[in-house]
């Protein structure tokens, strides 16, 4: 079960074999947010208190195309 917090590797799309911590979760879509992948721009339109601009971010990827790294394990392949 993926969760907020927890390590990640992506195993579909453009950050294929990437791996990052989970931001944000929508169970509702069953998508997650992942730290420094699916990058998009996003345009933002200029207001009195923000700049506008082109601001990069990170988008939703489906839980489907992610697996969870536990470290244990990883650790106890290694010795």
């Amino acid at each position: 079960m993926i969760k907020k917090g927890l390590k990640v590797k992506v195993l579909v799309g453009k950050d294929k074999n990437k791996e990052g911590e989970v931001i944000e979760i929508d169970r509702k879509n069953n998508r997650a947010k992942i730290k420094g992948i699916n990058i998009v721009k996003k345009h933002v339109k200029t207001t009195k208190e923000k700049k506008g601009g082109i601001v990069s971010k990170e988008n939703f990827i489906h839980i489907s195309n992610l697996k969870n790294i536990d470290l244990k394990k990883k650790e106890m392949v290694k010795k």
